[in-house]
This record gives C-alpha cells, sequence and structure tokens, in this order.
C-alpha cells in the first residue's frame, strides 16, 4: 500500500512539473535581404541564396537561369546577356 501512494504521489509531482519547462528560445532576428550595395551598372540580386551584383557580361550559372530571368538577364553559353 505504501508503494502506491509513494508511486501516486512521485507520479502526480512529475506531471505537475512538466509546463515549469523553459520557454522556447526568440526566433533569430530576421536579416535584410537587401544589404549588399551594388555599383553604378550593376542589378542587385539573390540568386541560389546567395546576393549578386549582377552586369552584362559576367559568368552565369545555367542552372539558375529562372532565377537570372527574375531580373531581366538571360544566361546564354555561360554569360549573361
Amino acid at each position: 500500500m505504501r508503494r502506491w501512494i509513494v508511486g501516486g504521489i512521485a507520479a502526480l509531482g512529475l506531471a505537475a512539473a512538466a509546463p515549469v519547462a523553459a520557454p522556447a528560445a526568440p526566433p533569430a532576428a530576421r536579416v535584410d535581404i537587401a544589404t549588399k550595395t551594388c555599383a553604378a551598372g550593376y542589378t542587385h540580386a539573390v540568386i541560389a541564396g546567395s546576393q549578386k551584383c549582377l552586369r552584362r557580361g559576367q559568368f552565369c550559372a545555367s542552372a539558375a537561369k529562372r532565377q537570372y530571368a527574375r531580373y531581366g538577364f538571360r544566361c546564354v553559353g555561360g554569360r549573361l546577356r
């Protein structure tokens, strides 16, 4: 009988302590995407998750053709047009 009482008290203690867990960490601060500045004649873009300054004639990755098109460029023969 004593084991039942001690076990019940222990179970109630654990159940009551569960909601007292540490609060979740605050969300990470949002970093503004347009933090990189580009010189005159360049277009700021985010290609494959990286910030880039694009200009006609620069190297381009054909895998990101759709992303270049978003900024008004075409990737032809490995160069921006």
